[in-house]
């Protein structure tokens, strides 16, 4: 018996006929592919095959299943003021939902050739969406897997797969010769901003307290109610809320996203009958530095927003280390991605109105000529209410305010964030017939086996 590597994949016919409540019923973790081995304990188990990388169609298939750009979100919503229609920022749909249409989680997808970056709708050229769109549809998932690119390195980027930066439960396959893995990225300053503008507006008029400097407001003194503003700074209102409080909402809301594609990607191998699994990622700089993103760097202390003794008591002790975080991702001088703060920006100021001219600029999604699911599109966007001054001005003091208090936008993370990634591979069969039921292999699972090895 050998292995080949010269089989075709599962057509792609295939998978148009595969039944949603066969994959949901029989999708599970499977881990162990050709090549691998488990060192020790009742599994222990060494594979008698070569490692057999995945192609590039199925590939394809996976990272469609993921972030696919399928279409025009239908923005179905209330559009006049104080209805909150105006929320949306974005109008591309992909295969996962998206809150506010902002399509805030990238793709980055390696192999033992190369890395590459998926980029979301809002870094691809306006012209090639509907072109993209038609290769979904199509299901031309190659070529749309092509188009959407970008190579940023030769090779695999790895992590270190020893503890913290990764469980010791993951360390006997992390990175294995043949496997493909896929790392959601999250960017948390769209979400943020945008929801600032809809928060901080005189409809919903939150106002928000800094729990790190004595539950003194967060920049917005000068807005709230008590003061002749617009926000309701009385608590017995249920409209006050603390820094932390609106940045682990954003946190939690852009990290949802992250797991309905970690989800698609278990259906799709399941239906590819390859092998894959959900695994941590969840370290704050590790995977960044990996992947060749733009760094910065700030002492602990200031890092965690400590106040002036307890910082001082960390220097003074040698506990201040220096903790680097990513603020953007740029190649051979194109930025790929880039936060919606500073170093991209000048200020907290123009990164509020970047965000703003993206909704309702000249070519912003509520003013351009076209571009949506709506059958007049100019008819409809141009009833849609622009963002009030007293939103942006409010926006841009909460934003300004934590970007000179604490250095860095979020306050409490960094601009990017993993949470977990999806390792995909060829299952050895043999393995699972060794020490499992004969269920716990599908039909296509030993399709895909017998492909491969023969």
């Amino acid at each position: 018996m050998h292995t080949s590597t010269s089989e075709p994949s599962q057509p792609r016919e295939e998978l148009a006929s595969y039944a949603l409540l066969t994959a949901l019923r029989e999708r599970r973790s499977r881990r162990f592919g050709l090549g691998m081995k488990i060192p020790g304990g009742p599994l222990a188990y060494h594979s008698r095959h070569p490692p057999v990388p995945l192609s590039e169609e199925e590939e394809a298939a996976l990272v469609f299943a993921a972030c696919g750009i399928t279409g025009y979100a239908l923005a179905d919503l209330c559009y006049p003021p104080g209805e909150g229609g105006n929320i949306m920022a974005g109008l591309v749909g992909r295969t996962v939902a998206s809150g506010d249409g902002l399509q805030t989680v990238a793709l980055v997808v390696t192999n033992d050739q190369a890395t590459y970056l998926i980029r979301p709708p809002r870094e691809l050229p306006s012209g090639d969406i509907q072109q993209l769109v038609e290769l979904g549809r199509r299901g031309a998932f190659t070529e749309l897997y092509r188009r959407s690119r970008v190579k940023i390195r030769e090779g695999r980027a790895t992590m270190p797969a020893e503890p913290i930066f990764n469980i010791n439960a993951n360390r006997w396959s992390a990175h294995a010769p043949g496997t493909s893995y896929f790392l959601p990225v999250n960017d948390l300053t769209f979400m943020y901003v945008n929801g600032l503008l809809e928060i901080l507006n005189e409809t919903t008029g939150a106002f928000v307290l800094d729990e790190r400097n004595h539950f003194r407001p967060a920049g917005l003194g000068r807005f709230a109610r008590s003061q002749g503003g617009h926000l309701e700074d009385n608590p017995h209102q249920g409209r006050v809320a603390t820094l932390r409080q609106v940045e682990q909402f954003v946190t939690d809301f852009v990290t949802i996203e992250q797991g309905m594609m970690l989800q698609n990607l278990g259906l799709m191998a399941q239906a590819l009958g390859l092998g894959g699994f959900p695994n941590f990622a969840n370290h704050e700089f590790a995977w960044f530095q990996a992947l060749g993103f733009r760094m910065e760097q700030m002492p602990a202390s200031r890092y965690v927003g400590a106040g002036t003794r307890v910082s001082l008591a960390m220097r003074l002790l040698r506990r201040n280390p220096i903790i680097p975080y990513p603020v953007g991702l740029e190649r051979d001088g194109n930025v790929l991605l880039k936060p919606f703060c500073p170093p991209y920006y000048p200020s907290m100021t123009e990164a509020v109105r970047a965000v703003a001219e993206i909704k309702f600029g000249a070519n912003g999604v509520f003013r351009s000529i076209a571009g949506s699911a709506w059958a007049n599109h100019r008819e409809v966007t141009r009833q849609v209410p622009p963002l009030s001054d007293a939103a942006i001005a409010a926006a841009t003091a909460y934003c300004e305010y934590v970007w000179e208090r604490y250095g860095r936008f979020p306050a409490y993370k960094p601009p990017y964030g993993t949470v977990l990634g999806f390792q995909a591979c060829h299952l050895d069969g043999e393995f699972y017939d060794r020490f499992y039921r004969p269920d716990a292999l599908g039909a296509t699972q030993r399709a895909d086996f017998a492909r491969h090895v023969r």
